[in-house]
């Protein structure tokens, strides 16, 4: 018998949990591609060349961000996240960290 989600009385699927995690991982994405664009400055994306080191224009990087936000929301309401749901929780802060830590040693070297 599959484990329920007593907030909404459906089965919680595998999914859920993979939705949770990647919803962490396109939210927090979109973050500096969304600041660098608005702030009229170059930064990379997987459309540069070459992808992800070579720089995008601001214009790129706001659609990139935008395009990240909406995948991030979609997949944080298929999650279906809440308080009760602390595993999910835990994958979405996962997601998080993780794509922060692999951010910031990627991108190091764009400063120098």
């Amino acid at each position: 018998m599959a484990k329920t989600d007593k907030l909404l009385e459906k089965p919680i699927k595998w999914y859920h949990y993979l939705a949770g995690f990647f919803a962490g991982v396109f939210l927090t994405n979109a973050v500096p591609h969304f600041i660098n664009g608005i702030s009229g400055n170059t930064f990379p994306t997987p459309f540069a060349n070459p992808p992800g080191q070579g720089l995008s224009s601001p214009l790129t990087n706001v659609l990139w961000a935008l395009f990240n936000l909406l995948a991030g929301y979609i997949l944080f309401r298929v999650s279906r996240i809440n308080s009760k749901s602390k595993l999910r929780l835990l994958l979405f802060f996962i997601g998080i960290v993780l794509i922060s830590v692999m951010s910031s040693i990627i991108f190091m070297d764009k400063a120098k």
